[in-house]
């Protein structure tokens, strides 16, 4: 039997919306002991003890730890108006990182879904006139589910125009070389060859990381895939071709089979 008003570990974890658990951790540490006792001698939360429980909850909700809720309800030097504003800066301090995280998850969900974070202008003044500002969504629905697009998207979410800008011009000069290099009649497998192929991979790794292995598999692509072909032809006759046959010679001195070679 229980006296009027005194409620079990079980009632009282109900009514407040906490756990036997929660309650029996504030028993033992002396924050909320239950004061009465049931004749079979279970403790029991008289009406003092559940308005003591309210208040630890509500200090609870506002983020005050439990050392912290014991000296507010317990220590009479403690300011408590002052306790409770230094938690009022401490949750406003909260709510703008928050704030801030919640814009940073923001363009990342729009890198992932876009590729590219730039208006159309900025992608024209990063890329130059004859990009396309439709390629980043036929990438994505190309290599979207790739490893590769995530770390690209990743990179994306941090870059601003100024640093597409240095990106693309790195690129582009790489890509320059290249064709200088075929113009001087530069053979692949030749060390200057070799030294352009590290080139170019450095140059794309801006985008996501190229391995050897990959930079083969890029190769054939150039070489295979129409708009890639023309793309490289444009800069030189030839290009795409001589460009994947420098790969494939490259990857060759470092052991690696153009014929097996796969995307990793």
């Amino acid at each position: 039997m229980t006296a009027e008003g005194e409620l079990t570990v079980g009632r009282a974890a109900a009514l407040l919306g906490l756990t036997v658990r929660t309650l029996h951790h504030w028993d033992e540490i002396g924050l909320a002991e239950p004061s009465a006792r049931s004749a079979a001698g279970y403790r029991l939360y008289t009406d003092a003890d559940v308005e003591r429980l309210r208040r630890i909850v509500v200090y609870r909700e506002l983020g005050l730890g439990l050392d912290e809720v014991r000296s507010v309800l317990d220590d009479p030097a403690t300011d408590v108006v002052s306790a409770l504003r230094a938690q009022q800066e401490h949750l406003a301090e909260r709510i703008e990182r928050l704030s801030s995280l919640s814009g940073d998850l923001d363009t990342m969900i729009a890198a992932h879904e876009r590729g590219l974070l730039l208006s159309e202008e900025e992608q024209a003044a990063a890329f130059g006139p004859a990009w396309n500002p439709g390629w980043p969504a036929e990438a994505r629905e190309r290599w979207g589910d790739s490893p590769q697009w995530q770390q690209y998207a990743e990179r994306s979410a941090a870059r601003t125009p100024d640093d597409w800008k240095a990106v693309a011009a790195t690129t582009a000069a790489a890509e320059r070389a290249l064709a200088d290099a075929l113009a001087a009649g530069v053979e692949p497998g030749s060390p200057e060859a070799d030294e352009l192929v590290e080139r170019h991979r450095a140059a794309f790794s801006a985008y996501f990381p190229i391995s050897r292995s990959m930079q083969v598999v890029l190769g054939r692509m150039y070489e295979a895939d129409a708009s890639f072909a023309a793309h490289y032809d444009a800069l030189r006759p030839g290009l795409a071709s001589w460009l994947r046959r420098s790969i494939d010679a490259s990857a060759r001195s470092h052991g690696i089979d153009p014929d097996t070679a796969e995307w990793e």
